[in-house]
């Protein structure tokens, strides 16, 4: 289905609410944008709302459940008014949002859908699943300008860390943090101090009044915690070629920057466990 706008959506989302979860998808540009789509649609959503200019062009023959709204995703403040938009339209209902060239893991996504994790962790009395973006980017810059090269995808294997979050008072927020690492942690002089955090709110249950700010943080403080307050729970990853591709657009630090790779450089295999095993997601309780 194609929509001319959230408002033309939202009244049919009203009236026929999807059953399960949604994803949203910011298309920015050409880049794997029809790899995007499909990587999703085999997590299992039960729907895929496609956000894009009027003019993008999107893949023939897109499965029923992928559904395209014509937006300005290049606006600053785009996303936050998609999510925003949807909380309302589809409450109670569990939502995620990338953009095209991410790609969404959880443990053990290769065997089970998105579902069955979301109703555990509706089974957890957890409303969020909190993510880590891990930047992807090509090895040869020579070869791959952009930045992205799915086939040869690199990712650093190390230099991660997390600091707790704090007030504009320097009161400590219950378990909440700031993750930092990737292309954002190493080239950082050349991203935006706003942008330099890893961490995401990978997916989350809309309800009433909730909003997301424009610090990608919720208004609803327990939203943007990483765990209940009792034990660990499950935590998912978003493999994102998103940075790569701002450096090498960008002027500056296309000049600057004659590689990505260095010596904690590792190769991507594209599998839940080898995120697992180098600590960038956790199954918590799940097995």
């Amino acid at each position: 289905m194609h929509y001319l706008s959230i408002s033309a959506l939202s009244g049919d989302f009203r009236r026929t609410p999807p059953k399960g979860p949604v994803a949203l998808i910011l298309i920015e540009d050409d880049v794997a944008v029809a790899r995007t789509i499909a990587h999703h649609t085999n997590a299992g959503f039960a729907r895929i709302l496609i956000f894009c200019a009027p003019d993008q062009t999107l893949p023939t023959n897109l499965p029923d459940t992928v559904d395209r709204v014509d937006f300005d995703v290049s606006a600053e403040d785009a996303l936050q008014v998609i999510v925003n938009a949807m909380i309302k339209v589809l409450p109670d209902q569990w939502l995620y949002y990338c953009y095209n060239a991410e790609y969404l893991f959880y443990p053990f996504c290769e065997t089970r859908s998105v579902g069955e994790m979301l109703t555990f962790m509706r089974e957890e009395r957890r409303d969020t699943v909190m993510g880590t973006i891990v930047d992807l980017y090509a090895k040869d810059l020579t070869t791959h300008p952009d930045g992205v090269d799915h086939d040869g995808a690199h990712f650093d294997k190390s230099g991660y860390y997390a600091l707790a979050r704090e007030t504009d008072d320097g009161e400590t927020l219950d378990r909440q943090i700031n993750v930092f690492g990737g292309l954002r942690w190493r080239f950082e002089e050349h991203i935006p101090k706003l942008r330099q955090r890893t961490d995401r709110i990978s997916f989350f249950r809309a309800q009433p009044g909730l909003e997301l700010q424009a610090d990608r943080a919720f208004n609803i403080a327990e939203y943007n915690t990483y765990s209940c307050p009792w034990h660990n729970n499950l935590s998912a990853a978003i493999g994102s070629f998103r940075t790569a591709k701002a450096l090498r657009r960008n002027p500056g630090s296309r000049a600057a920057i004659t590689t990505f790779h260095w010596p904690q450089s590792q190769r991507f295999n594209w599998h839940s466990q080898q995120l697992l095993d180098l600590g960038l997601m956790e199954p918590g309780q799940w097995f």
